[in-house]
Formats: structure tokens, sequence, C-alpha cells
């Protein structure tokens, strides 16, 4: 069902993290970008953000356990374990190909005026639709069962109402202030570097204001995600993920208009940017995006939902994960 509170209130979330990310640390929130360096070549700041993300669970467990994602069930047949690995693979493979994915693409790339984003979402998105379209004919969903039109709003208590607020309030505040009070007391350490305490802290708070905005806009939830691409057939669509537009990418690109990238980020030199442009745009980047929106419109799970459900699920995560590190091994480097 339509839930504009909630995921309102999580597209703020995700909107803080990259944020946060860019112009603190200065580099883009790239979700598979991250997962595949975790999974490759691990540093300490890519293992910061997923524990960040990992930590998310635990707010949400203590004081709004009705927002945790509920996951499907874990594969308990060769077949459906082979199929969550090909997914992963699927998803790996595109995401490699087309140097992004939802994260890196919709909600940094579009919020900065990124061409090849631009195409890399207006070729994914209309691919998962498609897949969801032909592997789910039906197209009703856990999210939207049939009985009752999808897009019909529902809305929260007043208390979970004004329990998520303060959530997001107080994360919001210690992602601002944290890695700067951090830095202060390294700075006071001899032979201890400031600003990579700094950095690392940021990637924490990052990831954990990613991960909160993902779970309390119902992104994680791959049910909720396969609703919005039931779209055009309205009675199963869920407009939730639009609100992600709207309080997600749009304030970003505001930011990223007024602020721009002429003073340096706060615990770095400079940006770290993706130097590709539009004119960099080629067939196999589309034939990535394409194959990362069959992946993505297959089970509703993109990296950063992927390494929620990881957490919660770690016999799926091991199979999702090895896919997607297969699948970007597979891809042209």
């Amino acid at each position: 069902m339509f839930t504009p509170i909630e995921t309102s209130i999580g597209a703020v979330l995700l909107h803080q993290a990259t944020s946060l990310l860019l112009y603190q640390n200065g580099s883009v929130l790239g979700c598979a970008g991250i997962l595949r360096r975790v999974l490759t070549a691990p540093t300490r700041e890519n293992i910061s953000f997923m524990a960040g993300m990992a930590l998310s669970f635990l707010p949400l467990k203590l004081f709004l356990p009705e927002l945790l994602t509920n996951y499907p069930p874990i594969p308990s047949t060769l077949q459906a374990a082979l199929v969550t690995l090909g997914v992963g693979a699927l998803v790996g493979w595109g995401t490699k190909a087309s140097s992004g994915c939802t994260s890196g693409h919709m909600l940094c790339g579009l919020a900065r005026l990124s061409g090849r984003s631009t195409v890399a979402v207006a070729t994914f998105f209309p691919a998962a639709i498609v897949t969801h379209h032909l592997a789910h004919p039906t197209l009703f969903t856990e999210a939207c069962p049939p009985g009752r039109p999808c897009y019909l709003p529902t809305y929260p208590s007043w208390e979970t109402t004004n329990t998520l607020l303060l959530l997001a309030t107080a994360t919001i505040f210690a992602a601002r202030t944290v890695p700067s009070y951090l830095a202060k007391i390294a700075a006071n350490e001899p032979k201890t570097d400031s600003d990579s305490v700094a950095r690392q802290a940021v990637q924490v708070c990052a990831g954990l204001e990613f991960g909160l905005g993902l779970h309390i806009s119902q992104l994680a939830s791959p049910s909720k995600v396969l609703s919005f691409l039931s779209l055009p057939n309205w009675d199963s669509w869920d407009p939730s993920l639009a609100m992600v537009m709207l309080f997600g990418v749009l304030p970003s690109l505001l930011e990223i208009q007024v602020r721009g990238f002429s003073t340096p980020p706060l615990f770095k030199s400079k940006f770290d940017l993706p130097s590709k442009t539009f004119k960099d745009t080629d067939w196999l980047f589309v034939l990535g995006a394409a194959v990362f929106g069959i992946g993505w419109g297959l089970t509703g799970a993109c990296p950063g939902p992927a390494v929620l459900r990881a957490a919660a699920q770690p016999t799926w995560g091991l199979l999702w994960m090895g896919g997607f590190w297969l699948g970007g091994k597979l891809a042209p480097p």
C-alpha cells in the first residue's frame, strides 16, 4: 500500500546519507561499487560503511520494530538457490558494466545532472518494469494484495510518526556532529590522522542513515519495490517509491546547485567524482544498465537492499553475494 509518510521520511535519510558522504568525504554513495570493493579489495572506509548499514537494524528493533523489513523465505531448494545466485550475477554484471545502480545513478547521478546516470536510469527502470510484468504476471505482491487498489494511501499512527521523526532527526544530528567531534579528539592524540578518523566515522554514519532510509522508505522490501514496478497497472501499483525522487533526489540536486564543488570536502583534499561523461556512454554501458534492470525486476533487490537482506538472512546473502561477485568478475573491466 502507498505509505507516503514513512517513505518520505526514509527518503530524507537517503538524501542525508548521500550528502554526508559527498560533502564530508568527497565521494559518491554508489552502493554497488562499495559492495564490490568490500568483496574484492576491502578498505576500512568501505567496511565502515557496511557496518553502519548493519547497525540500522538496532534502532528500528528498539523503537520501531514494525518497520523492520519482512523478507521472503530463504531459498530451500536447489532451484531457488540457483535462481538467487543467478539474479545476484545479473546485478553484479550489470552494475559493473554500467558503473552503478539505483544509489549511484539515481540518488547521486541524477542529483548531479549526470548524462550517463540519466541514460542508466532511463534504461534500467523500463527493463525492470518489463521484467517484473513478464516474471510476475499477476503483479500483486505481499505489499499489495488483491482486493484494494494499491495506490490508496495508508498512514501510521501519531505515535509511530513522532517516533519516526525523532529517530530521523537524532540520526541526522549525530551524523553531522560526531565525525567532527571525533576529529577534534584525534587531533590531540600524537601520530593520529584526525581526518582519517573522521572519514571512517562519516562512513559509519552515512551507512547508518542509508540503511535506516532503505528500511523506513521500504526500498529494502522486495515486494514494495516490485509493487512500484507494476506500473502502469494502477490497481497493483504502489507509488510510494516516487517519494524517493521527491525527497531523496530533489534535495540533493538543490544542494549541489547551491554548494557546488568549488570548496573541498570537509575531511578530504578534493572530491572524488566520476570522471566519465555522457560522451563516454557506449553500448556496453547501456547493456549493463539493462541487465541490472532485469536482475532488479526479477526479485526487487538491488545492492543496497541486498546488503540489508544479507545481514538478516545470511544464507540468502551468501548466495546472492556470491552471484554478485561472480557477475562482477565476468564483466568487462
